[in-house]
């Protein structure tokens, strides 16, 4: 499904990514992981299309086709979400509004009808209900006002209506406690572990992966992937600590 190869980027002059390569197959959890200034949320940006970054060097496919080459609403339309660290807040725009009309143009791009305003609500509202998010939520300007988890909880809405075939999820644990990590990793599991999409989970810690069991976990240090194992290699990392297994 993606296809990285020798990945190199940049912003304002500094390399970040630094030959990174990386084969994420349809059916498969990837979990990257690593220490500050890794170069982990540069990875999502890049894959996601964030004006900012430049690649210098490498190649990237979804599907066969140059990822690179698209723009950041063709790749959401082909079927890549990025979930953000930090949501942005778009005051004035409610979140059924924003919804609606991010899902009907990717449609567009696709070749597909646009749902009626009555099957967006009932699909919204569904998704909502299985986040265990307040419907009245929905109204409400995107993210605005909303907290750290809130935020989380909304994104996985917006996912699940959005429905992504391979899904970059950025510290998507950060400012959630207890329940509401368990809901969002719960929510994760049911719209993304499927045999036709893929998950990349970017993180700092082991919590979030009791939820969301990966397939491969990949330590991310100085813009390469230093080591690939299985879901024993973020236990070894809470243990042992970035310093001593990511060298």
């Amino acid at each position: 499904m993606l296809k990285i190869e020798n990945l190199h980027a940049e912003i304002d002059g500094k390399p970040i990514l630094k030959g990174l390569t990386l084969t994420v197959n349809a059916g498969e959890v990837h979990a990257i992981m690593g220490p500050n200034g890794a170069g982990k949320s540069t990875l999502g940006y890049v894959l996601g299309g964030r004006d900012a970054y430049e690649v210098t060097e490498g190649s990237v496919t979804f599907d066969g086709d140059d990822l690179l080459e698209m723009e950041p609403h063709e790749r959401a339309a082909a079927g890549l979400f990025l979930g953000f660290q930090y949501p942005v807040e778009i005051p004035g725009i409610s979140n059924v509004q924003f919804l609606r009309e991010a899902l009907n143009a990717q449609r567009k791009a696709r070749g597909e009808a646009p749902l009626s305003g009555g099957d967006f609500l009932k699909l919204a509202r569904s998704q909502a209900d299985a986040l265990g998010m307040d419907q009245e939520m929905l109204k409400r300007p995107v993210n605005v006002g909303f907290s750290g988890g809130e935020k989380k909880r909304n994104e996985m809405v917006q996912m699940g209506i959005i429905d992504p075939r391979l899904a970059i999820l950025d510290e998507t644990d950060s400012g959630l406690d207890i329940d509401a990590l368990r809901i969002v990793g719960d929510g994760i599991n049911r719209i993304l572990r499927k045999p036709d999409k893929a998950v990349i989970l970017i993180t700092h810690y082991q919590r979030l992966l009791e939820y969301v069991q990966p397939d491969f976990v990949h330590v991310l240090a100085d813009g390469r992937i230093t080591r690939t194992g299985g879901p024993d290699l973020a236990v070894e990392l809470e243990r042992e600590g970035y310093g001593a297994v990511a060298a």
